[in-house]
């Protein structure tokens, strides 16, 4: 189970009314992915957990190195200015939220890579990061599968890009996302879930 990685078709995020559809209706969504992580209907808190803390640490060499020469290229062309993060170049998603959700725990922020919590319920989870190319947001929601009382993670990338430069940085890193980078990390997550590391 933890080796299965598959990128499942947009309805498989736009058929189920998520409360992330009415926040950012404006943005684009580009990939919706299976998370190998089997578990009852009380787990989710257990991989936003897992995630939390652990997202973007993976054992490919490979990955690490398509993200130094990404940090690099950000560093070089000032594409990760605190002046084009979250709050400062883009507004908030928080801003937009209901008052259910703005006054609910926002959840936790993501540790290895800079998304910020924007909203948490019993099954859905978002968070969000912005930068020159583009305002980005992680949906990751607990979905019931085939089998009765069997439930699994879920993964939506939704995106806005920023002009021209956003649009062409989307498409040139298209390949490498969605055949390199997801599918070894969405591996990690797996083998993480079935061997959770000893505290």
């Amino acid at each position: 189970m933890a080796r299965t990685v598959l990128r499942l078709p947009e309805t498989a995020h736009t058929a189920r009314p998520w409360r992330i559809h009415e926040i950012a209706s404006d943005f684009r969504l580009e990939d919706v992915w299976a998370l190998p992580t089997p578990g009852g209907p009380d787990d989710f808190p257990r991989l936003v957990r897992q995630l939390s803390e652990g997202v973007g640490e993976h054992g490919s060499r490979v990955v690490r190195a398509l993200f130094e020469v990404r940090w690099k290229l950000g560093e070089l062309f000032g594409w990760d200015r605190p002046d084009f993060a979250v709050g400062a170049g883009a507004p908030t998603l928080r801003d937009r939220l209901p008052a259910d959700l703005r006054d609910a725990p926002p959840g936790p922020d993501l540790r290895m890579i800079p998304f910020t919590s924007v909203y948490r319920t019993h099954d859905e989870w978002v968070s969000e990061s912005a930068n020159r190319t583009v305002h980005a947001v992680l949906h990751v929601s607990w979905v019931p599968t085939e089998v009765p009382g069997v439930y699994r993670g879920q993964m939506a990338m939704l995106v806005q890009p920023n002009g021209i430069l956003g649009s062409a940085y989307m498409a040139a890193i298209a390949p490498f996302r969605r055949l390199i980078v997801w599918p070894s990390m969405i591996r990690k997550v797996g083998r993480d879930w079935q061997n959770p590391p000893i505290p």
